[in-house]
């Protein structure tokens, strides 16, 4: 059970971190997916949140970026997590005891 005052809003979206890379290089969403080799409105979907950074995308943002792909999908995972626990945490802890917490059948 989640304590008052202690919810937490799920970490920012990894597509706010690639607007900032976005902004400070000076490049569109059309011109990063040109460099990536994907679909400029796979980059918008990333931007607004509705898509999530997949493995190869984390390849191609560390590449061209200069980054790891483990920092994309890093963030994706975070977020991912924290948004799994805000909307399903209670339900996980109500239906899953902590293995030192079962009885086993003999």
């Amino acid at each position: 059970m989640i304590e008052p005052g202690t919810e937490r809003m799920p970490s920012s979206h990894p597509g706010e971190h690639l607007a900032e890379f976005l902004q400070d290089c000076g490049l569109s969403a059309r011109a990063l997916g040109r460099a990536l080799g994907i679909p400029h409105n796979r980059v918008l979907a990333i931007l607004a949140g509705r898509r999530s950074i997949t493995a190869e995308t984390a390849l191609r943002l560390g590449r061209y970026f200069g980054t790891s792909a483990e920092m994309w999908i890093n963030l994706q995972a975070r977020h991912d997590l924290e948004l799994a626990r805000v909307e399903r945490g209670e339900v996980v802890a109500a239906e899953v005891a902590p293995r030192d917490e079962v009885t086993e059948p003999a």
